[in-house]
């Protein structure tokens, strides 16, 4: 199945909303579990870059996992960035976790180095992939764990319906819309890996790690 492109960014009030109020306890949990698996031995201090932090629930947790770091997220939709404030004032995360709005590529971002590079959910967003990964290449500090969790596209239409059906059955309308759409848009491993060698960083790895999920990873030289 051709690659389906989605609008880059989530800019509707009732959009950013519901994916505020959705429960990713699973999915986000995983995220941080599966960086202390790929990275056992890194010790993460200094200022991580969050790439495509929506609402900052994975910004959070990843400042709660690693208590030495602060973390600067940047997302191009101020609709998702305005409830990531709302919960850092609610939860008293605001002096380690950081939010800005930035376009990628040529955004200003609020450090020009960082010790770690993290986005979840970004990449299928992407018209120019390398978009994302130039930016990887030029934030992160060399030793840098790099770490980037996405979708994966299935092979038909048929089967991203089976998997919006699987896993998002109880969401609202909106999430369930922007979940199918998103499979439709998401890249193949094969495609990531083209794009990693064009950028220049064909050291990270990629790995299909459920039926729906990428990650790609590795410490940046």
């Amino acid at each position: 199945m051709e690659r389906i492109p989605e609008p880059e960014l989530m800019e509707e009030v009732e959009q950013a909303t519901a994916y505020a109020r959705a429960d990713f306890e699973e999915p986000h949990a995983r995220f941080i579990a599966l960086f202390r698996e790929k990275f056992p031995d890194a010790v993460v201090a200094g200022e991580v870059l969050d790439l495509g932090c929506g609402p900052a629930d994975i910004s959070i947790r990843f400042a709660r996992a690693f208590p030495q770091c602060a973390v600067h997220g940047v997302d191009g939709a101020e609709a998702m960035l305005a409830h990531g404030r709302q919960r850092l004032s609610r939860e008293g995360f605001s002096r380690r976790v950081k939010l800005s709005r930035a376009y990628l590529p040529g955004a200003s971002l609020p450090a020009a180095a960082y010790t770690a590079v993290i986005s979840n959910s970004l990449l299928h967003h992407m018209r120019d992939p390398l978009a994302l990964w130039e930016t990887v290449k030029h934030c992160a500090m060399p030793g840098a764990p790099v770490f980037v969790m996405d979708l994966r596209r299935p092979d038909s239409r048929e089967r991203a319906q089976t998997l919006m059906e699987e896993y998002a059955a109880g969401e609202p309308p909106v999430l369930r819309h922007d979940f199918f759409h998103s499979l439709l848009a998401a890249y193949l491993p094969e495609e990531v890996a083209a794009q990693l060698h064009v950028a220049g960083l064909a050291g990270l790895q990629v790995e299909e790690i459920s039926d729906r999920h990428l990650l790609i990873h590795g410490i940046l030289s």
